[in-house]
């Protein structure tokens, strides 16, 4: 196990609730239903595909132009970084910084992979950036989750082989990435949400270096 390659949104912090807030605002603004379970849809993709998503729901998907749904994408951008300001270090989900010292000291690679354009800014509010060698979002890719070119390219900048990583996710789309990059895939959520998971965890506090060695040497046997 060379390196641990990390999702952002409900793995590092839980900021699914901001994006549901400002989807909900935009979706209203569009008079589109949108509510949780809908939402549950969005997570792990891309603005773009989200707001295609949401679009197609409220049978506007012929209505705007490119430039308009990017006028519209950027709309909920500002809402949401509006949103995101207030984070501080306090909301880092329980045991991930614990694991992101181990992970340093024993000298193993850690990189991002989010579906998040925010996700710099957002480490830098939790004074997490200093732990991670590689950042990948959106705008270094071409192709979004589950496509696995996110997870590899992190894998490619740590300078490591995909079956040496593990991926860390809480979206299925995500799951399917780091099967499909070839790593060893962790889930965060309930069994039914990760089915191809090689193990899954109810919540981030049950994560720990020897916890993931443990599974991760076990599945290579």
């Amino acid at each position: 196990m060379k390196a641990v390659i990390f999702d952002l949104d409900g793995v590092i912090t839980d900021t699914a609730e901001y994006h549901f807030q400002a989807w909900g605002s935009l979706a209203e603004a569009l008079s589109i239903p949108f509510d949780r379970e809908f939402n549950e849809q969005l997570k792990g993709i891309s603005r773009t595909e989200s707001l295609d998503k949401i679009l197609a729901r409220g049978n506007l998907s012929n209505t705007f132009s490119e430039e308009g749904k990017q006028d519209l994408a950027v709309r909920k951008n500002t809402e949401y970084q509006r949103l995101i300001s207030a984070l501080t270090p306090a909301d880092v989900l329980p045991g991930i910084q614990a694991l992101l010292k181990e992970l340093r000291e024993a000298k193993i690679g850690i990189a991002l992979a989010s579906a998040s354009k925010n996700a710099a800014f957002i480490l830098d509010r939790l004074e997490l950036a200093h732990y991670f060698d590689s950042v990948v979002d959106v705008t270094a890719i071409r192709n979004g989750k589950p496509d696995p070119e996110i997870f590899l390219a992190g894998a490619a900048n740590l300078g490591v082989r995909p079956a040496d990583c593990i991926g860390i996710e809480d979206a299925q789309a995500g799951i399917q990435a780091i099967k499909s990059a070839g790593m060893f895939a962790v889930g965060v959520g309930t069994p039914s949400q990760m089915q191809e998971a090689d193990i899954v965890v109810a919540t981030t506090a049950e994560l720990s270096l020897s916890m993931l060695e443990e599974h991760f040497y076990e599945f290579k046997k």
